[in-house]
């Protein structure tokens, strides 16, 4: 057969650049991207963090309270309500647990599940307050009993009201308070204007208490409506990222395990162009990891759809609401005197 050239075309060897420009096109197409990136931290430094912030809580508690005795009660109190809170997320097996102390403030428990249930979250939300309670109750029936017993060089009419007091505080409906999460999570729709309304009056409620609420002002309360307001700007950014996600075509309706690695360095450039805190880092291609990989990855992680269960019926939400109001009303149930309420603000 032969071999006919188009008219005003002539057949020449390329040249070694040109040669060479054209294998490097060849080389960056069939270049296969690379996996995901996977967290390097182990379990082990979870916890090793949590241990180091439980020694900033104590020293800094250490030069607050006048009796070191009186930090240490707190401290179990704090953790036992925490420990309520880690056993049931245990049980539900969520991922990457850890307790983190924040010194004057308290404690919070981490842990991540893409399928939360509106049941288990009421029973991991009322297992940090409710054994607390339970234990300063069984307390003050021992010091009616006994009303001279120490513990701990401790008077157990002061451990009573100290276990009662700190767990009923986390009842109240505002939010980030175990109870306003539950009214949060069970009786509203958190994507819903009401859970927004919700969330604006607890900012301001938190603001109120920090200022007025005390003989004077309690500046430290101040950081709590700081990082709800931090945070509601953070799901702003967030909701901007999940639409130029969904305009990719990108399916986020998945499991980080389940994202495609493709997906993950095209969701990855959408971050990166996106968040203030990412500008620094290079898009890809080059596909290669940056210092701030981990942070990027959880960010990924936050993008990916998150199923809310709606598993708690009409008879169920009346059980919560009545098991929820008799930790409100445990002082009165064992007939408390409650005058040190009284006596908190002035």
């Amino acid at each position: 057969m032969d071999n006919h050239t188009a008219p005003g075309h002539e057949d020449k060897p390329l040249s070694q650049s040109e040669s060479e420009q054209d294998t490097g096109e060849a080389i960056a197409v069939t270049v296969p991207v690379p996996p995901k990136y996977y967290k390097q931290t182990e379990p082990a430094s979870i916890w090793f963090r949590s241990f180091l912030s439980l020694a900033a809580y104590l020293v800094l508690g250490y030069y607050i309270f006048p009796d070191y005795r009186v930090l240490l009660l707190i401290t179990v109190i704090v953790m036992i309500h925490e420990l309520g809170h880690f056993i049931a997320m245990k049980a539900f097996r969520y991922k990457d647990l850890g307790i983190f102390f924040i010194p004057l403030l308290g404690a919070y428990v981490s842990g991540t599940k893409r399928e939360v249930s509106q049941r288990q979250s009421a029973v991991i939300l009322l297992a940090g307050p409710l054994p607390g309670i339970i234990i300063g109750c069984v307390f003050y029936q021992w010091f009616l009993s006994d009303p001279f017993t120490f513990v701990w060089g401790l008077p157990t009419l002061l451990i009573a009201k100290a276990f009662i007091f700190l767990n009923l505080i986390n009842l109240f409906p505002v939010y980030p308070l175990d109870g306003g999460q539950l009214l949060n999570r069970v009786f509203l729709d958190e994507e819903s204007w009401l859970s927004r309304i919700f969330i604006f009056l607890s900012i301001g409620a938190l603001i109120w208490v920090a200022l007025f609420a005390f003989s004077r002002p309690s500046y430290p309360l101040l950081l709590f409506p700081a990082m709800m307001i931090m945070r509601l700007f953070g799901d702003k950014r967030m909701n901007n990222l999940e639409k130029r996600i969904e305009a990719e075509g990108i399916n986020t309706d998945c499991e980080y395990d389940d994202l495609p690695d493709e997906d993950y360095w095209k969701i990855r450039n959408i971050i990166i162009e996106e968040h203030p805190a990412f500008r620094d880092v290079p898009p890809s291609p080059p596909y290669e990891y940056h210092e701030k990989e981990e942070r990027i990855m959880t960010t990924v992680q936050g993008l990916l759809h998150r199923h809310l269960l709606q598993d708690v019926s009409v008879a169920g939400k009346i059980l919560i609401l009545i098991i929820w109001a008799a930790g409100i009303a445990s002082p009165w149930l064992v007939n408390m005197d409650l005058d040190f309420l009284t006596r908190l603000g002035r």
